[in-house]
C-alpha cells in the first residue's frame, strides 16, 4: 500500500494530539492545521513536532482550506477544529457559529472542489441532544440543543449528512459524548476538578468552586474515542455513530471520586458558585453506542473510576512540577 496521508484540523487540542499519535502508530504521514496567532499553543503535541507536519489554515477562510488540501492531497481529513467550550458559546455565539457550523461547510466544499474521494470525519457532539427526549440517546434520537455550541454543532452534523447524500462524499460524523484525559483544558469541569484536587492536596489551594453538581454526563477516555474516529473512516460505507460508555455520572460523583483518590472528603472543599451555572442547563446525557460496538467493533477500555484516578495522578505530578519550578526560580539571584 502506498503511504497514507491524513490531515487533522485542530491537531493541537486534546483529541487532535491523541489522534495524531494513533495515526503515526498506524504508519500514516500526518499533517495538522494550526491557526496563525502570536503564540501557538502546541504543548499537547510538543513530543510530536518532529513527526507531524503543521500547516497554517483557518476554517474561517475557505481559500486557505483549498490551498491546504491541494498541498497535502490527504486520503483522510479529520475535522476536530472548533470553538469547543460550551459556556463560551453564550459569550461568543457568532464566532462559535462561524467555526462550528459554517466552518464545516467551508471544509466540505473545499473537499468537494479539490478531491471528492477524500474520506471526511466530522466531530459532532452529544450537546446536540440537549434536553433529550429519551434516555439513553442513540443515532435516531432527535436533537434539541440548549446552547449556541450545541446549535452550531447540529448544523455541522447535518451539513455533513447533506454532503454525503447530495454529493456522494465519504463523510462520517462521530456523535461523541464527553471524553476526558490529562490533556483536557483546565476550563472544562473534569480537568478543573482534578487540577483543583491536586492543588488542594499539595497545599496550594484551599477550595474548589463548581457550578451545577447534579448535571450528569457520560464520561469516557479521549484516547479510546479517537480510535472510534479512525475506525469510522475504515468502513466500506460512510455513516454516523454515537460514541459513549453508556454510563452516566454526576459532577458531584466526579468530585467525590477525585478527592477520595487523595484521601480527602470533597464536601470540605467544594463550594457551589451560582455564577458558574449555564443559562440553559443540560441535565442528563447518556449515550447508546450499540451501533459503534456492532459495526465498528469499538468499545471503551477505561472505566469512569480509572479515568478519574488517571487524571488526578497526572495533575498531582504536573502541579508538583510547577511548584518546584517556582521554588527554583525564586532561589535564582
Amino acid at each position: 500500500m502506498s503511504e497514507r496521508r491524513a490531515l487533522v484540523t485542530g491537531i493541537s487540542g486534546q483529541d487532535g494530539s491523541y489522534l495524531a499519535e494513533l495515526l503515526l502508530e498506524k504508519g500514516y504521514r500526518v499533517f495538522g492545521t494550526v491557526r496563525r496567532s502570536s503564540s501557538d499553543n502546541l504543548q499537547r503535541i510538543q513530543h510530536l513536532l518532529r513527526e507531524v507536519e503543521l500547516l497554517h489554515a483557518d476554517l474561517l477562510d475557505e481559500q486557505s482550506l483549498i490551498a491546504m488540501l491541494r498541498r497535502v492531497r490527504p486520503h483522510e481529513v479529520y475535522n476536530l477544529a472548533a470553538q469547543s467550550y460550551v459556556p463560551l458559546s453564550w459569550e461568543q455565539p457568532i464566532l462559535t457559529a462561524e467555526f462550528n457550523a459554517v466552518g464545516v461547510a467551508r471544509l466540505l466544499e473545499a473537499i468537494r472542489f479539490v478531491d471528492p474521494t477524500i474520506r471526511f470525519y466530522q466531530a459532532s457532539s452529544s450537546e446536540m441532544f440537549g434536553q433529550a427526549v429519551e434516555v439513553p440517546q442513540n443515532e435516531d434520537t432527535p436533537f434539541r440543543p440548549r446552547s449556541p455550541y450545541g446549535v452550531a454543532k447540529t448544523y455541522g452534523h447535518y451539513i455533513t449528512v447533506n454532503y454525503r447524500e447530495s454529493y456522494g462524499l465519504f463523510a462520517c460524523s462521530g456523535i461523541l459524548f464527553n471524553h476526558e484525559s490529562p490533556r483536557r483544558g483546565k476550563e472544562f469541569v473534569s480537568r478543573k476538578i482534578t487540577d483543583g484536587v491536586a492543588r488542594i492536596k499539595l497545599g496550594i489551594a484551599s477550595e474548589l468552586r463548581l457550578g451545577n453538581l447534579s448535571a450528569r454526563r457520560d464520561w469516557g477516555y479521549a484516547k479510546d474515542y479517537v480510535r472510534a474516529m479512525w475506525l469510522m473512516l475504515q468502513q466500506d460505507r460512510p455513516d454516523d455513530y454515537v460514541v459513549a460508555t453508556g454510563e452516566a455520572h454526576s459532577v458531584e460523583d466526579f468530585a467525590r471520586l477525585a478527592f477520595a483518590h487523595v484521601g480527602l472528603n470533597w464536601r470540605n472543599f467544594v463550594r457551589v458558585d451560582p455564577a458558574l451555572f449555564r443559562p440553559a442547563e443540560v441535565d442528563r446525557l447518556i449515550g447508546d453506542a450499540t451501533k459503534a460496538r456492532r459495526e465498528l467493533g469499538w468499545q471503551p477500555t477505561v472505566r469512569f473510576p480509572e479515568l478519574v484516578a488517571l487524571m488526578v495522578e497526572a495533575d498531582l505530578e504536573a502541579v508538583a512540577a510547577e511548584a518546584r519550578t517556582r521554588v527554583e526560580a525564586s532561589r535564582r539571584p
